[in-house]
């Protein structure tokens, strides 16, 4: 008896192995976006700074952003954009919405604040998600 136990544990440890492989390969929910992200475009890397208060600015923009799932929604005027997301350590990378390819965003650092000058532009009715989102 004594004999089979290893063989139990090992049989049992084998048969969870690709489970627990998966699950570690899967990208998360993520939890926490903001932050300030690089992303290298043929035109050279673009910032983008994800802040807490739920704007987000790039170049001279400010938008409003909101998390859902491994959704991110970003309002473009008076509608949304809905794009797929997924972080692994300090890569985001994003596709679908307006994206012809998914496009890799790196964590450089965390947010800067948003300048009181610069409002959080409204946030459109949440009923203006695209069609499926």
């Amino acid at each position: 008896m004594m004999r089979l136990l290893p063989l139990v544990t090992l049989g049992t440890a084998l048969s969870l192995a690709p489970e627990v492989m998966f699950a570690q390969s899967r990208p998360r929910p993520p939890r926490n976006i903001a932050g300030t992200w690089r992303a290298q475009t043929p035109e050279g890397p673009r910032e983008v700074v994800v802040r807490p208060d739920s704007s987000a600015s790039y170049g001279e923009e400010t938008v409003r952003w909101r998390l859902t799932a491994d959704s991110l929604y970003l309002a473009f005027g008076d509608e949304w954009v809905g794009y797929v997301i997924a972080v692994r350590g300090t890569e985001l990378t994003i596709s679908g919405g307006d994206l012809e390819e998914p496009m890799k965003l790196k964590r450089i650092g965390p947010h800067t604040p948003r300048p009181d000058s610069i409002p959080v532009p409204d946030a459109p009715p949440m009923n203006r998600k695209p069609e499926g989102a």
